[in-house]
């Protein structure tokens, strides 16, 4: 079973508030690791410590795209924080002609290699709009991933879905490109509000299997929203998981 990590974008109002009081609500729960969405202000070698002493371990990153500009800042919390995989999401807006998906790709390949320049691996997190039109007869996430051949997919399963795409069935045709899942659940129509992992219209048990075992490295549950209490829902969540045998954590 791969392990069960929390995305901190989950919890960031929370966040804002008291960062260190959330990393140990999420490990006391018993997730395994977390991956950031910024650190609040704190210094990277103060939360770095706080996660030894937690037992919890970095899965990854949320980023922007990589540039010259930027890359000294995200490979210095990445070598301190201990992970390698960073993540960027695309505009919306910018996805409707060849001209844009082909320059979305072309920044991703652009930013990917300055990325490994510095020895990470860059990723692309989907939402609906990648997935829910094509041009020139395939989706934008088949030609950004075509365009830009060493990224990863840190497919977001629920968003897949509300694309209009059975994620166990979309699954093994990125396998091999999916190391990272994003994991959230909802009623898909509308799509919101969302809900704790396992309340909603997914089927967890079927997504986990369409996944290549050889190359999963982490569950990453995110919600965006929430009409329930956030931190119930992600405990919620983390024991739906666990107590299924599809993600293992701590406990």
């Amino acid at each position: 079973m791969p392990p069960i990590g929390l995305q901190l974008y989950t919890l960031r109002e929370l966040a804002a508030k008291d960062f260190a009081g959330v990393l140990r609500k999420v490990a006391s729960i018993g997730y395994a690791g977390v991956e950031f969405a910024g650190l609040n202000g704190l210094p990277a070698h103060d939360v770095a410590a706080l996660m030894a002493e937690l037992g919890l371990k970095s899965c990854s990153a949320h980023t922007p795209l990589p540039t010259e500009e930027n890359i000294d800042a995200i490979a210095a919390d990445a070598k301190t924080l201990g992970y390698r995989r960073i993540i960027s999401g695309t505009d919306s807006r910018a996805l409707s002609t060849r001209a844009e998906v082909d320059a979305c790709a072309k920044a991703y390949a652009t930013a990917s290699a300055i990325a490994s320049s510095r020895g990470l691996t860059l990723g692309l997190h989907n939402h609906w709009w990648e997935l829910d039109h094509t041009v020139d007869g395939k989706t934008p996430y088949e030609s950004i991933l075509a365009g830009a051949p060493d990224i990863f997919s840190e497919l977001d399963v629920y968003w897949c879905q509300v694309a209009g795409l059975n994620p166990a069935e979309f699954i093994p045709r990125y396998a091999s490109r999916i190391p990272l899942l994003h994991i959230k659940d909802g009623l898909i129509d509308p799509p919101h509000p969302m809900t704790a992992v396992g309340s909603g219209k997914l089927d967890f048990a079927a997504i986990t299997a369409a996944a290549d075992s050889r190359t999963l490295e982490w569950m990453i549950v995110e919600l965006d929203a929430c009409a329930t209490d956030m931190v119930q829902a992600v405990a919620d969540s983390y024991h739906y998981l666990t107590s299924h045998n599809l993600a293992s954590g701590k406990r």
